[in-house]
């Protein structure tokens, strides 16, 4: 029995939840509705008012087909100004998400159209480019394929969060005030020397390895957050996805915390990395995935036959917390799995990144425009910054350079807007890696991208951690004469 008898079978037993039941999207000059709501989360026994972003039957995010129009009415039902980024997708300027770039916030109970070409399959997300998005004002944005929908496969898609019953503010505040108590502290020579050698690929740590960077969990995570969330939800009420038994599954998992990065634990199942960011790489074979903050993973995985259930983890780095859903065949018995892991979550690293390549990668070109840019931060003041020698001022229908170093000591998830860019070179290591549009850097690591310059405008380029991001860490690509 394959996905087509399958799904019939699961539509009467009403078991996939919201967030699997896609929707295609068919030629119709009505915008779709975008909701922008507050809704109550129940989280570790307790209620919380948080955001939601969902269509009219209130199904979490949007998918959309691949080569259609993005024509979507975003419609705010709060009395909070706000904006949402299509994260993923490359829009006009204008509709990009980011306010006063050039946009402004759409103010409570108003409401503003969308129209743009959708562009190529992918996974995707849209969240508020505020502090808002900490209370969870995020969801998946999936643009399907003719071949996606033809595929004989279940689809499940993943949005993992960090969740604080604090406000975004409070736990700024409280970032600003920690002073250097959990990561300005500074590395005796020992440490600081092992950290460069882990740093420039001579002992990476293996994927599905135990942190050996010599940083402690503060250097790794700024905020210990009172849940982790996968679809809304935490292990002690996790998500249940009846699938067929020997079936297959594309997983389209989202990292949408703000401020904690995951290694993705397949379990007994090895899967079949496939795409990075919504864009297709060669495959890789892997139970252990890492994933930053704004990246996508794409992950396929071939179960075995007969009855089981197989756990999707997401385990915090550095940590001990762990998040995931629960892939099951319908007669089996799911056990529960604890919100505590028997170890610590691996330290990222960049190892994966390094082994990933382009399925189609850029044409070959030489650079027009090349930028070295240091990544900086100071955790006495909590202040982070881009510094480069010069404007990152370019022209249309050029090829671009970005030389990213990062000089700090925590690790940075760098986002460029309005464009994809390819991974072309790692600790002096020159490569084809995946095209993307969030590469981890990971403290005093070198990486190197380029990308075309076709889309103009004023872009952002920022770190992808929130309050780095918040607190300095944002700069902008600009087109000769768009501002």
């Amino acid at each position: 029995m394959y996905r087509r008898q399958f799904l019939k079978t699961l539509a009467s037993a009403a078991a996939v939840s919201p967030i699997l039941n896609f929707t295609p999207a068919y030629a119709n000059p009505a915008p779709t509705d975008l909701v922008i709501g507050r809704r109550i989360l129940e989280v570790n026994g307790k209620a919380a008012s948080v955001f939601g972003l969902a269509d009219r039957n209130g199904n979490p995010g949007l998918t959309l087909d691949a080569g259609a129009d993005f024509n979507v009415r975003l419609i705010n039902e709060t009395s909070e100004g706000t904006l949402i980024h299509w994260h993923g997708l490359t829009p006009p300027w204008q509709m990009d998400g980011v306010p006063d770039n050039p946009a402004a916030l759409l103010p409570g109970k108003e409401i503003r159209d969308y129209e743009f070409p959708v562009g190529p399959g992918g996974t995707h997300w849209m969240h508020a480019h505020t502090l808002q998005e900490q209370s969870l004002l995020a969801a998946p944005l999936i643009v399907r394929t003719a071949e996606d929908r033809a595929r004989d496969e279940q689809e499940v898609v993943i949005l993992l969060h960090d969740f604080s019953f604090k406000s975004p503010e409070e736990l700024l505040e409280g970032l600003k005030g920690s002073g250097s108590g959990h990561g300005g502290m500074p590395m005796d020579h020992q440490a600081m020397m092992s950290m460069m050698t882990n740093m420039h690929g001579q002992h990476q740590m293996p994927r599905n390895g135990t942190p050996g960077m010599g940083m402690s969990t503060m250097d790794l995570n700024d905020i210990e957050y009172d849940a982790y969330l996968a679809n809304d939800r935490t292990l002690d009420d996790p998500e249940v996805v009846r699938i067929e038994n020997g079936g297959r599954v594309r997983l389209r998992i989202i990292n949408g915390a703000t401020a904690t990065a995951f290694t993705i634990d397949t379990g007994r199942v090895v899967g079949s990395l496939i795409a990075v960011d919504g864009i297709d790489i060669a495959p890789i074979s892997a139970s252990h995935f890492p994933i930053s903050m704004g990246q996508r993973l794409d992950i396929r995985l071939e179960l075995p036959p007969g009855s089981g259930s197989y756990p999707v983890l997401a385990l915090r780095e550095g940590a001990r917390e762990q998040t995931g859903i629960i892939l099951a065949t319908r007669d089996a018995t799911v056990e529960k799995i604890d919100s505590t892991a028997s170890g610590t979550g691996p330290a990222l690293d960049l190892g994966l990144e390094q082994e990933l390549r382009a399925a189609t990668p850029l044409a070959a070109r030489s650079p027009d425009h090349q930028f070295v840019m240091a990544l900086t931060g100071d955790m006495a003041t909590y202040t982070w910054s881009l510094e480069t020698s010069e404007p990152l001022n370019v022209a249309k229908d050029r090829r671009v350079r970005l030389i990213m170093r990062n000089m700090s000591m925590m690790a940075h998830p760098m986002h460029l807007h309005g464009h994809h860019f390819q991974v072309v070179g790692i600790n002096g290591q020159v490569l084809s890696g995946a095209v993307r549009d969030t590469v981890m850097l990971t403290p005093m690591a070198e990486i190197v991208v380029d990308f075309d310059t076709r889309n103009p405008g004023r872009w952002p380029l920022h770190c992808h951690h929130l309050y780095h991001m918040a607190t300095g860490m944002m700069t902008f690509i600009t087109y000769d004469g768009a501002i």
